[in-house]
């Protein structure tokens, strides 16, 4: 996958996310956030037995993505 395809993704689930649910009140909740997505993302990892990148960790790492700039976006 390209970056820019990357990106745009990770743009789509942004705008998603946004109108889902209110913005960030503070960093922690911000970083609370963020790392609930790190850590679905690496139980994704664990359940691979080959290691090799699925499609379930590629949503986590859009989710990641779109947090870190909800993050800088709200906060």
């Amino acid at each position: 996958m390209k970056a820019d395809e990357s990106l745009k993704l990770i743009e789509n689930e942004f705008y998603r996310a946004s109108e889902l649910y209110s913005n960030f009140n503070s960093t922690h909740e911000g970083y609370a956030v963020l790392k609930e997505e790190v850590d679905e993302l690496w139980d994704a990892i664990k359940k691979s037995k080959d290691g090799k990148l699925t499609a379930h960790m590629k949503h986590e790492l859009i989710q990641i993505g779109a947090m870190a700039v909800r993050f800088l976006d709200n906060l």
